[in-house]
């Protein structure tokens, strides 16, 4: 590298975002993931040892795909070479795969291809890939926001290790944001800026795990506050909130005034109101709630407050659980108003806990009693010679696939724990259990 070469590069690496300069160069500098680069996982040992093979990292924006990439580069032996799916072809690829058989056949050199977005790769661009990959010419490091299992090609996923990364903790953003502000080497430490406890809390929550989100308002706010009487530049939670151009709502999620908003929350679905369902749902999404503890809720309240009034009620909740864990923020915010206000509007009934409460009850008084022998199992050697399963009568063998026969401990023989509520379907269960005995008989 000549003298120009190198000012330029030091140059670029100045006035490169702060998010970009704080990327971390070796591992130890690398902030959360522990659940897949601590020092006794396994891509920690691969990475140190310089032996990874083809590996997709998966996760939402800002939590490290890039930056664990850039560390293997620093790190490895290998030729690394960089391509971004949303702007490079097939050419671009074919280059990189001379360049890579030149190096492996007159060098013994691996080259390591990172392709940030491969799932915007279409199908023809990832299978130009796989016998490059398989024979070794290649060993891709893939990066994806989007859940591989449905966006990357089948043959690459089973030739590759796919390492899932969370959304980054609380902690973990606010021991960024204080690097970000006090390090005078890669942070913004020479501009003498202080953060007030107050506005890092404020970042880290409303950034949800997302930490360029929270690096980025802190640059801003450093590069465009004045200075106070003391000379420094104070980050204030009026600056932080300029900043990231969101007011701090009065919702603590460590405080009272979460499990207010739960409440209300959880108590407006129950309540049948979906307007004011929808409304704690936005206060707990603009105060940077977890998606995931919503959606977990919701499901209880469907299971608890509706039931069988409207089965359907937790087929939306579950699958709305399973869509916002694949798509993230912010579209995750429609799919969980969808099974807010069905939830909300959807009949009402407790008749499924009130059943689970009163058995558990019962089992807690140690009213258990002694199950049956028609109803004990019968598919071992000898168990008829102890009586068991003689004498049952199968469902289905008897009109309306229904039979008049004890079930329940003779202890418990009468007692009712499940009572179907008038409400919605479970109207229609009452109905058909009443119908059933009444035939019976």
């Amino acid at each position: 590298m000549d003298l120009f070469e190198y000012m330029r590069s030091n140059t670029m690496e100045k006035e490169s975002p702060l998010a970009s300069r704080l990327r971390p160069t070796t591992l130890d500098e690398v902030v959360g993931q522990k659940h897949i680069i601590g020092k006794d996982k396994l891509l920690y040992r691969a990475i140190k040892a310089d032996k990874l093979s083809s590996i997709i990292f998966y996760g939402p924006p800002g939590t490290g795909k890039t930056t664990l990439a850039k560390v293997i580069a620093n790190t490895t032996s290998a030729d690394f070479k960089q391509l971004n799916a949303t702007v490079a072809g097939k050419k671009d690829m074919e280059a990189v795969v001379e360049e890579a058989k030149a190096n492996l056949g007159m060098y013994g050199k691996k080259t390591i291809l990172f392709i940030d977005e491969i799932h915007r790769f279409n199908k023809g661009q990832q299978d130009y890939l796989l016998p490059f990959v398989e024979e070794g010419t290649l060993i891709l490091i893939g990066a994806t926001t989007e859940n591989p299992y449905f966006e990357v090609n089948g043959a690459l996923i089973s030739r590759s290790i796919i390492f899932e990364l969370k959304p980054l903790l609380k902690e973990d953003i606010m021991a960024l944001i204080d690097r970000a502000v006090y390090d005078t080497d890669k942070g913004m430490g020479a501009y003498d800026a202080v953060i007030t406890d107050d506005a890092k809390e404020f970042l880290a929550d409303i950034s949800n795990g997302d930490a360029r989100m929270a690096l980025n308002a802190v640059e801003l706010g450093i590069l465009t506050t004045d200075r106070e009487d003391d000379g420094k530049i104070h980050i204030t939670m009026e600056v932080a909130q300029q900043c990231i151009q969101k007011r701090a709502v009065r919702y603590d999620k460590d405080g009272d005034n979460h499990y207010d908003t739960i409440s209300a929350f959880i108590k407006s679905m129950r309540g049948s109101d979906p307007d004011a369902a929808v409304y704690y749902l936005a206060r707990m999404l603009y105060a940077g709630e977890s998606v995931t503890f919503i959606a977990r809720r919701i499901m209880i309240c469907a299971a608890e407050d509706v039931g069988n009034a409207d089965p359907m009620a937790l087929v939306v909740a579950t699958s709305a659980s399973q869509a916002v864990h694949q798509i993230g923020m912010p579209e995750a915010q429609i799919i969980l108003a969808q099974a807010v206000t069905y939830v909300a509007s959807a009949p009402k009934s407790n008749a499924a806990i009130m059943a689970i409460d009163k058995a558990m009850e019962t089992v807690k008084e140690g009213r258990t009693g002694a199950i049956p022998v028609h109803l004990q199992d019968a598919h071992y050697k000898s168990a008829a010679k102890l009586g068991h399963g003689i004498d049952y009568k199968y469902a289905h063998d008897y009109k309306n696939h229904y039979v008049n026969q004890q079930y329940l401990p003779d202890e418990l023989v009468g007692t009712s724990f499940y009572e179907p509520s008038d409400m919605g379907y479970e109207k229609q269960i009452k109905e058909h259990l009443k119908r059933l005995k009444e035939e019976s008989h």
